[in-house]
């Protein structure tokens, strides 16, 4: 039993020290893993809450990869002719800074100079971006006679093909409506969605989107016969294919504000007479 429990961290030891190497660079002593081991090699770590990317030539020399602002805080984008020059001159049009663009880019220069070396390109990847939000809204497939507005707050995951301008995407949304004292109504929504990117550049986009199927948790307060107030609550499950629209705009390197508006019509729900108002704006960053 020793024996085994001896050979399991000596594995685990090695898998650690051959995925994880410490270089110097630029008199910093960093631990960087390897993700493409070629011609040239990406390293890369998350340092101080950052990612820092860096490129090894056949020569042994290091260099990082950078992405500073100037005065006018925009981004110089340095890395792509810090790439270029180490390509000779393959396009870094569309590259982005990201672990899965320059994994790409240094696989295709490496495939396109070494017949022996083998890609380590994956079409299937996904990447996923978490967002908050909050809005109003009016609830517009519940009975509110007097149109009343009360405040809702959301999160989700979103789930898209990791490439640089990705145009279809699924989401996993929750969210929250609250209740206010002209409208005794809250509901807890968990929806499953899909978007598709209408129009789709590299600094902002707009899309639709439709709710596939929900699950809502609600809570309301109604008159009785003898006119009495009776609390009670409810869970449904509905596949109602509610339509929206939206908007994400690149704040950042890997982030987003996004502007929604959830919910304008459903295929499967009436709306209750009011027209839809269901506005969120949020944040949204890359994971």
């Amino acid at each position: 039993m020793k024996k085994i429990l001896v050979a399991i961290l000596f594995c685990m030891a090695f898998q650690i020290n051959y995925s994880q190497q410490t270089y110097n660079v630029n008199g910093e002593s960093l631990e960087l893993k390897t993700e493409v081991d070629g011609k040239l090699d990406l390293l890369w770590n998350t340092i101080d809450g950052k990612y820092r990317y860096f490129v090894k030539s056949e020569d042994g020399s290091i260099t990082e990869l950078k992405n500073t602002k100037d005065d006018n805080n925009d981004y110089q984008e340095e890395y792509k002719s810090t790439l270029s020059n180490l390509t000779n001159g393959m396009s870094t049009d569309k590259l982005k800074l990201t672990l899965y663009s320059l994994r790409n880019y240094i696989d295709s220069y490496n495939v396109s100079v070494d017949s022996n070396y083998t890609s380590t390109s994956t079409e299937s990847s996904v990447q996923f971006r978490l967002g908050f939000s909050g809005g109003i809204t009016n609830s517009p497939f519940v009975g509110n006679p007097d149109n009343t507005k009360t405040p809702m707050i959301g999160a989700e995951l979103e789930i898209f093909e990791a490439n640089a301008i990705p145009r279809h995407s699924g989401f996993l949304q929750a969210r929250h409506a609250f209740e206010s004292d002209d409208f005794k109504y809250s509901t807890t929504e968990l929806a499953l969605g899909y978007r598709f990117r209408f129009i789709n550049k590299e600094t902002f986009s707009i899309y639709g989107q439709v709710k596939l199927a929900t699950i809502n948790f609600s809570d309301f307060t109604f008159l009785d016969e003898n006119d009495m107030e009776v609390d009670s609550n409810e869970t449904s499950f509905d596949i109602p294919f509610i339509f929206g629209i939206g908007s994400d705009i690149k704040v950042g390197n890997n982030s987003y504000i996004t502007i929604i508006y959830g919910e304008l019509f459903a295929a499967f729900l009436d709306n209750q007479g009011n027209f839809s108002t269901d506005i969120a704006v949020g944040y949204k960053f890359n994971l």
